[in-house]
C-alpha cells in the first residue's frame, strides 16, 4: 500500500533535509519555522501553507519546483537539484563546469 501524499511528501523533505546533513533543529532555525512544523510535515501530520513550503524550500536551499518536482522519483530530483546549485554559479562557473562535464563524459 502506498504511503498518502502528506506521508510521502514528508519523507521527500526528510531525505532532503538528510542529505543536507541538518537536524530538524537546524531545518527549522535556517526556515523560520517550529521544530514542531518542521516535525509534522515529516510525519506527514500537517498540510503546510504556500508560504510555509516556501520558507521550508528557503532553508533546505532548493526552488519551489524542486521541492515538488516527483518527489518520488530520486532522479529528476537529483537533476533538479543540480540546476538549482547551477542557477546560482557565475558564467565563468558554468563554462568551467560545462567543460568538465565534457571531458568526463566524452568516450563513455
Amino acid at each position: 500500500m502506498r504511503l498518502n501524499l502528506g506521508r510521502r511528501f514528508g519523507a521527500h523533505v526528510r531525505t532532503l533535509r538528510h542529505a543536507r546533513q541538518l537536524t530538524q533543529e537546524q531545518l527549522a532555525e535556517r526556515s523560520a519555522l517550529s521544530v514542531d512544523a518542521v516535525r509534522r510535515i515529516e510525519r506527514g501530520a500537517f498540510s503546510p501553507s504556500l508560504d510555509t513550503l516556501n520558507k521550508l524550500a528557503v532553508g533546505l536551499d532548493v526552488s519551489l519546483r524542486t521541492l515538488f518536482q516527483d518527489f518520488d522519483r530520486d532522479r529528476r530530483y537529483q537533476v533538479a537539484e543540480l540546476c538549482d546549485y547551477l542557477g546560482k554559479r557565475s558564467k565563468n562557473e558554468l563554462r568551467t563546469v560545462w567543460r568538465v562535464m565534457r571531458a568526463m563524459f566524452e568516450g563513455t
